[in-house]
């Protein structure tokens, strides 16, 4: 029988021990990935909130000024410039709020800050995942040297960082 036949047992658990932290680098690696993805998406969303916000702004200020100049500028008791005035506040108050599209001044900074809050939060998951990546990573490099130098203490050592990786991924996911 050859020298290579014989394999130490705890050589299998180690290798186990390696499968499974591979599995549970690919898992965070997938997650992190979701999350740095969402952090994009919700950034983008946001500049585009306050961009909205930004043009609404500029059209209120706009609207607010033509109706300062026709108040100043029409004669007295004039329905047609009346008329334009009345037109001309509406449209000042629907740029301001307006609660049934959601479109107003008011109802796009919330929008934008709810999406920059939920960046946020993903950013800290995201971040969360790489430290249990980086983790796992380095406990599989454990557990490896651990079978190439018969220590038996790094392969406790690459369970062990493991574990605290795979705690890292459960606090991100759900808190």
């Amino acid at each position: 029988m050859s020298e290579h036949a014989h394999i130490d047992p705890s050589n299998k658990k180690i290798a186990l021990l390696i499968a499974i932290l591979a599995l549970c680098l690919a898992i965070t690696e997938t997650l992190s990935k979701a999350y740095q993805t969402e952090v994009i998406t919700k950034q983008v969303e946001s500049s585009n909130l306050w961009a909205f916000f930004q043009a609404k702004s500029i059209r209120k200020t706009s609207t607010e000024l033509a109706l300062e100049t026709i108040k100043a500028t029409a004669p007295a008791n004039d329905a047609k410039s009346e008329e334009i005035m009345n037109k001309w506040t509406a449209a000042v108050k629907r740029y301001d709020t307006e609660p049934e599209t959601g479109e107003g001044r008011k109802e796009l900074a919330a929008r934008a800050k709810k999406a920059e809050q939920l960046g946020q939060v993903a950013n800290h998951k995201y971040h969360n995942f790489e430290i249990a990546s980086g983790m796992l990573q380095v406990a599989i490099v454990l557990a490896s040297a651990s079978i190439i130098t018969a220590v038996g203490l790094l392969g406790a050592l690459s369970g062990g960082l493991g574990l605290v990786a795979v705690g890292f991924s459960i606090y991100a996911l759900f808190f």
